[in-house]
């Protein structure tokens, strides 16, 4: 059974989440603050982790800071607030998604099944290894180097560049890249791809401008770009 930890420290908004959560056949533990979740992820180990920033005690990015040193589980963050730092600030630290309150419980449940799905869509090619002028994918470990460096992306940073490089010389819409890396069709705007696309090219420095923005479409990574 997929096992979920809900970290808010309104228990009306755990409540909601757990209730919605084990209609769709999930395991549901809960935390009240932080300092409970990162205890919690030291004794158990979850499929995904629903934590709230806000909070008394530790805040959700603190808490998602110290999770993220020893363990890689999906991360769906809520919000009162929506503004582009938080969410930002959010990827940056590795969180899968971004939710902002109020929510649909149905939406937030769709998410959940998205992230879970997450890892279909970065499936590796035949080759274990994408090299090309000093950028490296290596598939099997999940390590990607930039002349000889490793960069440390986020799993969503990885799974777009994967899907890029696997679509090179394509077009591709920015529908069809949340489709693919998402799992699922956007709520919203679509800023949260283009801002997981302004993170990537900062964290593959140089070779960022292989990744070809084209205005009114989407994206395309482009080896003729170099």
């Amino acid at each position: 059974m997929t096992k979920i930890l809900v970290v808010d420290d309104e228990q009306r908004i755990r409540e909601i989440i757990k209730k919605y959560a084990e209609f769709e056949g999930y395991e549901v533990k809960e935390a009240a603050n932080g300092i409970e979740a990162i205890n919690k992820t030291k004794n158990e180990d979850f499929d995904i982790i629903i934590m709230d920033v806000m909070m008394p005690e530790l805040d959700g990015f603190s808490a998602c800071r110290v999770i993220r040193k020893t363990k890689n589980t999906p991360i769906i963050m809520l919000s009162a607030r929506g503004e582009e730092y938080d969410k930002i600030n959010g990827f940056e630290l590795g969180v899968d998604d971004y939710v902002v309150k109020p929510f649909s419980p149905k939406e937030l449940m769709l998410r959940i099944a998205a992230v879970l799905k997450r890892g279909a869509a970065a499936a590796a090619p035949e080759a274990d290894i994408y090299s090309f002028d000093g950028l490296e994918i290596n598939y099997t470990a999940r390590i990607v180097t930039t002349d000889g460096t490793r960069a440390e992306l986020t799993p969503k940073e990885y799974e777009l560049l994967c899907y890029l490089v696997a679509n090179k010389g394509r077009a591709l819409t920015r529908e069809t890249l949340i489709s693919k890396v998402w799992g699922y069709d956007f709520f919203g705007d679509d800023r949260t791809l283009d801002t997981h696309i302004k993170l990537l090219r900062k964290d593959i420095g140089r070779h960022g401008k292989l990744i070809v923005t084209l205005r009114g479409v989407g994206y395309r990574f482009d080896e003729i770009a170099v």
